[in-house]
């Protein structure tokens, strides 16, 4: 099985997600640091739906200014289009199978698509 996630390292969550997903049998990890290799739009909205999730809820807040700028409160669209200009808006991690997409908070959430 393949899993991708999209990771920064610098994130605890992230680095523990991961080490699950690497030590998990059978399953080919492609890490993306979306930092570096930010997101397209489309794949932004596409995993954020996969998730369950609004655009809201997928809102990093904690580091960035998203509050004050007034992201969470914009519409869908305003705020996928500040996700996919700046990814440091992007909560993570976000983690994709063949199972489906995971908000990985806390990083167990990823066992529900291996």
């Amino acid at each position: 099985m393949k899993a991708t996630i999209w990771h920064n390292p610098k994130c605890g969550t992230s680095r523990k997600t991961l080490a699950i997903l690497e030590e998990a049998p059978g399953v080919e990890v492609e890490v993306i640091e979306y930092l570096k290799t930010p997101f397209t739009r489309d794949k932004l909205a596409q995993i954020i739906a996969d998730a369950g999730l609004t655009p809201a809820e997928a809102i990093r807040k904690m580091g960035t200014d998203a509050e004050e700028r007034g992201l969470p409160t914009l519409d869908a669209s305003a705020i996928l289009d500040a996700m996919a200009s700046d990814p440091a808006y992007v909560n993570r991690p976000f983690v994709e199978t063949e199972k489906g997409v995971r908000f990985c908070r806390p990083q167990d959430k990823v066992l529900e698509i291996l």
